[in-house]
């Protein structure tokens, strides 16, 4: 079981993939065609904005917890 952290933005890493900003201070990669879910609203600005807020399982942040 991960910590959770809540998505505060959105931004395009240098391969135009789509990474969710976490208020924990870390990143989440959610790449739309990924084979295990499909994430089709990351592609649209108006998608996107209603996650914002949304809460999410960070396993770096539970990672250092544990350190």
């Amino acid at each position: 079981m991960y910590m959770k952290t809540i998505i505060t933005g959105f931004h395009q890493d240098k391969n135009k993939e789509w990474v969710a900003d976490l208020s924990c201070g870390h990143t989440r990669h959610l790449r739309y065609n990924s084979p295990f879910h499909i994430r089709e609203w990351v592609t649209s600005p108006q998608s996107r904005n209603t996650y914002i807020g949304l809460e999410l399982e960070c396993r770096l942040l539970s990672y250092k917890v544990l350190d």
